[in-house]
């Protein structure tokens, strides 16, 4: 292999780059970037970014030092990919040839097509969303948070601790109703009512009402009527992959990969949020949109791709999230769907903390916790233990 071309230059991308040196390969890298920056972290963006305790320089996941080799071509997209000719064609009119791919491109917010374009409105993703962000919140006032999920949550628990007055919306009867399941979400959403946040579960949302390019207001069905000074959309993502339609590789709710990565055209393989694996311990192939996943599951990609026995390839351990909201670090590993009941282990829905272990049937297989870093850690080691003792040797769906 004498070239390896990476499209996506965040940090599942850059995983993916340091892998690809750290196993041996020399040739030449190319990185591909669609923002105009180097690599950054995304969790302080709706943290210490925003709260001002960091700055953008604080973000870079490169060290002072590294150097890959690589050459980087940042501030144009992908368009498509010609897997006969092999090119990455881009946005800017160029080209790249790329025997081999490592496709990292992530996932884009949901957005909210009616309001998308006012002055007022933010979906957090990126260092310039972030930086928007935090001139508005800087103004003070009221801010409507659409949605519960992590970046809703994480943003509204900054912008209270900085003075604003905040609503939280969420259309599900809990928040994190879907990674948590719905018992563990309704605890969760304790967590905005003893901070002083409001926090309405089940919202429908009528309309919003506009002036002067801004958001004034967003109207609740049955009448209510929430002013606004911000109004920030968390409602999901979804993975940037229309580039590849036509390029033979199987798409679905994301790029469809093996258990080690590989997608369907041979010499390409998928990382971070865009990456649908084979989980063969679910049996199903789906997204893992965390951090610790785009961090680790680059070096299993690149092992398969640089010819890497299966067997000797890095397991792939559990999805792990973590999320920061009102002075509590939640922690939560494994998979909430398999499970038919939940235990307390320690403390309990109104205490300072808890950790809850999901079963199925007498098996655990996911937890939560809240403040409880050491007795979560030794939990998710156990699931990690369990996970890879149930894997079975076959790596790709029958």
């Amino acid at each position: 292999m004498e070239s390896l071309v990476i499209v996506g230059a965040s940090l599942a991308g850059l995983a993916a780059a340091r892998a690809a040196r750290n196993l041996g390969f020399a040739g030449r890298l190319v990185i591909i970037g669609d923002e105009p920056v180097r690599p950054y972290d995304r969790p302080p963006l709706s943290k210490d970014f925003l709260a001002g305790r960091i700055e953008a320089a604080d973000l870079a996941l490169e060290t002072d030092t590294e150097d890959l080799g690589a050459e980087w071509i940042l501030g144009t997209r992908a368009v498509s990919f010609d897997p006969t000719t092999r090119m990455v064609h881009l946005a800017d009119g160029t080209t790249v040839h790329a025997p081999a791919l490592v496709i990292a491109t992530g996932a884009s917010p949901r957005t909210l097509p009616t309001i998308a374009a006012a002055d007022n409105v933010v979906s957090l993703r990126t260092l310039a969303d972030a930086q928007k962000l935090r001139a508005l919140v800087r103004r003070g006032g009221r801010m409507v948070v659409i949605g519960a999920g992590f970046i809703g949550a994480e943003v509204a628990s900054t912008a209270h601790a900085l003075g604003m007055e905040v609503t939280v919306l969420e259309k599900s009867p809990t928040p994190l109703c879907g990674p948590l399941g719905a018992q563990l979400g309704a605890v969760v959403a304790g967590l905005h009512e003893a901070a002083g946040v409001e926090l309405v579960c089940g919202a429908d949302i009528a309309d919003f009402e506009l002036a002067h390019g801004s958001v004034a207001a967003v109207h609740l069905a049955g009448g209510r009527v929430l002013p606004a000074d911000v109004v920030v959309v968390g409602i999901g993502a979804v993975p940037n992959v229309g580039w590849l339609e036509g390029s033979g590789i199987e798409l679905g709710n994301g790029v469809v990969c093996d258990a080690t990565g590989a997608t369907s055209l041979p010499g390409v393989v998928a990382v971070g949020d865009c990456a649908a694996w084979w989980d063969p311990v679910t049996a199903r192939h789906h997204r893992v949109e965390h951090w610790t996943g785009a961090a680790e599951r680059p070096a299993v990609a690149i092992g398969a791709l640089l010819g890497g026995d299966p067997a000797g390839l890095p397991a792939v351990k559990p999805p792990y999230f973590w999320s920061d909201q009102y002075g509590t670090r939640l922690q939560f590993a494994g998979d909430a769907s398999r499970a038919d009941r939940v235990a307390y282990e320690h403390g309990g829905p109104g205490q300072d903390s808890l950790l809850a272990v999901y079963y199925a049937g007498e098996h655990p297989v996911a937890v939560l916790a809240w403040n409880q870093t050491k007795l979560f850690c030794r939990w998710r080691k156990t699931l990690e233990k369990l996970a890879a003792a149930a894997v079975a040797p076959v790596l790709v769906p029958a």
